[in-house]
């Protein structure tokens, strides 16, 4: 007869137990079914053959263009370094590993759900306090963390969304997958984009989606976002966000006779556009990469050196431009002549690299 402990340890492991999620078909399709992609301590092998088929793994973030970044940095042991965009870990376990146990990484994210994560999967492979730091933060506070931690020898900043991001549908990044509309890198702060398209005007909402965006149907959709919220009506979904692009760019006339499969390709491009616009005025992350690329030299240590990735065009324009000026003011003593993209081999294996641009500077 089993005694009064045993049966209280079978009932708490019985409450502790999970069951794994169903999925019909031979793959999942939803992110709630992915329990291995999300797991790849476990199921590395799952993991690899994801990857190999040119695929990011659901809560996972491949990075981007690291023996570019490395060679532009030219790390050296017992140097002071700054990732200013954490994600994953994947630039800063590479970084840590040039530092080669001598030195310090200082690592930042705003984003406090990924952050705990990359920490605790960091810490397990043995890159200790006296060596890494992460904080979360964002990288426009790099003059307090100069303060604190520099002034640095190297800074890498990552822009832009984390595969992380996109994947989870409760993040509402993106339009492929239905989720709460809200956009923002930190959800603990500021307010969610549902709440942001009730306060703009139809004036300031097509300047948003062009300047963001360019999207070339910004002022109708922006007149039917307006007019779904002056009806008393919200914009609470993805879903619904993704539903009122696609009418409203099927409406229009030049789209309307054009064959089923460009229109769709028409909406989809539409749709990350404007899903695009929408993420960049939540964060503010023209303003932020703006004032952090004027505070960028004065936290750097006299011949240290930054790398800079974007994903599109109004990042670069910002980073190019600032570079330039402040190159012309005596602030840097070289800086990138032009863009270096990621090979096809990378954009094969990784197909989110295709848009990537790397800018260097040196202090």
């Amino acid at each position: 007869m089993m005694n009064e402990s045993s049966n209280n340890k079978s009932s708490d492991e019985a409450e502790k137990h999970v069951r794994r999620p169903h999925y019909s078909g031979r793959y999942p399709r939803r992110f709630e079914e992915k329990y291995k992609e999300r797991n790849p301590e476990k199921y590395k092998d799952e993991i690899q053959h994801v990857i190999d088929k040119g695929n990011t793994p659901a809560g996972m973030h491949i990075p981007i263009m690291v023996n570019e970044t490395l060679e532009n940095l030219k790390i050296r042991p017992g140097m002071k370094g700054l990732d200013c965009t954490l994600g994953y870990g994947g630039h800063s376990t590479a970084f840590l590993k040039a530092l080669n146990g001598q030195g310090h990484l200082v690592s930042t994210d705003i984003d406090p759900i990924e952050i705990k994560k990359t920490e605790a999967r960091l810490r397990s492979q043995g890159f200790g306090e006296d060596l890494w730091t992460p904080v979360h933060a964002s990288y426009v506070e790099i003059d307090r963390l100069a303060k604190e931690y520099g002034p640095f020898d190297f800074v890498m900043a990552d822009l832009g969304v984390s595969s992380m991001q996109i994947d989870d549908p409760s993040r509402g990044f993106s339009w492929r997958a239905d989720g709460p509309l809200d956009l923002r890198f930190d959800p603990e702060k500021g307010e969610p984009a549902s709440e942001r398209l009730r306060e703009l005007s139809r004036e300031e909402l097509t300047e948003l989606l062009v300047e963001n965006a360019d999207e070339p149907y910004a002022k109708d959709i922006a007149q039917a976002i307006i007019k779904t919220y002056r009806s008393a009506k919200t914009i609470d979904t993805t879903f619904a966000l993704r539903d009122l692009i696609e009418q409203t760019v099927r409406s229009e006339k030049e789209v309307r006779s054009l064959p089923a499969e460009e229109q769709k390709e028409i909406v989809k491009k539409s749709c990350a556009r404007v899903f695009q616009a929408i993420r960049i005025d939540v964060n503010s992350e023209f303003e932020t990469l703006t004032e952090f690329i004027k505070k960028l030299p004065y936290a750097l240590a006299p011949g240290g050196r930054v790398v800079i990735l974007t994903f599109h065009s109004g990042e670069d324009r910002i980073v190019k431009k600032l570079l330039k000026e402040e190159l012309r003011e005596g602030l840097w003593t070289e800086i990138a002549d032009s863009v270096i993209r990621p090979g096809k081999e990378e954009c094969y294996r990784n197909p989110r690299a295709h848009s990537t641009k790397l800018r260097w500077a040196v202090r």
